[in-house]
This record gives C-alpha cells, sequence and structure tokens, in this order.
C-alpha cells in the first residue's frame, strides 16, 4: 500500500438494521373539509348550461362530397372486397388512394395495385366498380388506376400491419 492509499478516509455502509436518520413523523393528509371556506356562500351551478346543447339539431350530414353519408357507404362497400393474396381489404391494404363522391352522386375511386404484375390486374378495377355501384344512392362510378405513387407497406392501416403480423 502506498502512502496515499492509507491516508484517505473510508466511510463504511450502515449495517441494515442500523438507523441512519431519524425519519420524522409525517405531515398530516390534506381534507376537502379543510379547504372550503365556512364563510363563503356556496355557488350552486344550474343546469341550464345544458339546455342549448340539448335543443341545438344535430348538423345536416350531406350525401355527397367528403365526409358524406354516400362516401362512407362506398368506403364500407370496398372494405368488403379482399386481395385474393392477402387476407386484408383493399382499402386498409391501401390500395385506395381517394373516394370522391360528386353532387350527381357519380363516385370516382382512384386506386392502384401492390403491382403492375398483380394477377388481379384485369379484374380488380372492374370489381371494385360493380362493388361502388351497388351502393345505394350511387349513379354511377368510375375506377382511376394509377401506378404514380407507387404501392407500398407504408401505405396499410394499422388494423391490416396486425393481421399480417407486421406490428
Amino acid at each position: 500500500m502506498t502512502d496515499e492509499t492509507s491516508e484517505r478516509e473510508y466511510v463504511a455502509a450502515p449495517a441494515p438494521n442500523e438507523d441512519v436518520i431519524d425519519t420524522p413523523a409525517k405531515p398530516p393528509r390534506a381534507r376537502v373539509e379543510d379547504a372550503v371556506d365556512p364563510d363563503a356562500a356556496p355557488d350552486r351551478r344550474e343546469r341550464d348550461y345544458l339546455e342549448g346543447f340539448l335543443a341545438a339539431a344535430p348538423p345536416e350530414t350531406p350525401a355527397t362530397g367528403a365526409g358524406g353519408e354516400l362516401q362512407g357507404a362506398v368506403i364500407e362497400a370496398l372494405r368488403e372486397i379482399y386481395d385474393p393474396e392477402i387476407p386484408v381489404n383493399i382499402y386498409d391494404l391501401g390500395l385506395i388512394y381517394g373516394v370522391e363522391v360528386d353532387e350527381e352522386c357519380d363516385a370516382t375511386v382512384t386506386m392502384t395495385l401492390t403491382t403492375p404484375h398483380c394477377p388481379v390486374a384485369e379484374t380488380m378495377p372492374g370489381e371494385v366498380e360493380m362493388r361502388v355501384c351497388s351502393v345505394p344512392g350511387i349513379r354511377d362510378a368510375e375506377v382511376v388506376l394509377v401506378w404514380d405513387p407507387p404501392w407500398s407497406p407504408e401505405k396499410m392501416s394499422d388494423e391490416a400491419r396486425l393481421e399480417l403480423g407486421m406490428l
């Protein structure tokens, strides 16, 4: 041992049964009665704040346009079409890029396929068009098949990823 290490002062840890610091008594718990001012008059809130809310009619949802009832019905119809090779519907798979319903109740579906050489490249757009035309209230449907931007697994919904074991 050198002189330097022998000059250092070391403190040993206390034994488990040894009290190191006297613990102070716990402070008293706060009580609700302590916070109430007995001299203040109680404020009673009336339920009139709900009258306007309850009396208001729900906003009318348009049948056509973005967020309309027909657009929602078309999306639900698209969720019933499954890719034959993957057990996920084409909407959650991310193959549908857009659904538009105009004022004349004509639907336009912009979609892609996983690859241009997909085995259902000839039949899938026709099936989508038939399924959209079968939605009550839709007059006509057009399917626009695009390749740009190309489909990638990032376009899938979380539900589809979970179904395929990708989460």
